[in-house]
């Protein structure tokens, strides 16, 4: 199991940028893909970046059509901490957003396993 721990979260206006950070911890060994998810209110939860490794090493990276050219998603050398900044912000990025470990599947870049509690990324116009 694998410990997860979101910050950075925040009011800003749009057009601003905020940088989420996640704490891990726990068996590096289980977390096949790591990513970002959010959720706003009344909608279906979505993934929003994620990596995938392959033999510890970052293998090839995912981002949702919505974020791509705003939203990058990176990691430390020691792989303890994911960020995910975001830079041009729009009314329409404001939700929780949650850090997740998990697998990739045929269907899906990241499949959840673990979730952290979530920071919530508020933007106003």
């Amino acid at each position: 199991q694998v410990q997860l721990e979101e910050s950075g979260g925040g009011s800003v206006q749009a057009g601003e940028s905020l940088k989420l950070s996640c704490k891990i911890a726990g068996d590096p060994y289980s977390r096949r893909c790591m990513g970002w998810f959010r959720q706003a209110p009344g909608s279906e939860r979505e993934l929003v970046a994620s990596i995938a490794y392959a033999r510890g090493q970052p293998n090839s990276y995912y981002n949702a059509d919505s974020v791509k050219g705003r939203f990058t998603i990176s990691q430390d050398n020691a792989k303890s901490v994911l960020y995910l900044q975001m830079n041009n912000l729009e009314p329409q990025d404001t939700a929780m957003y949650y850090c997740a470990a998990g697998v990739p599947t045929y269907s899906k870049p990241c499949q959840i396993r673990d979730l952290g509690q979530g920071t919530q990324v508020t933007v106003s116009s």
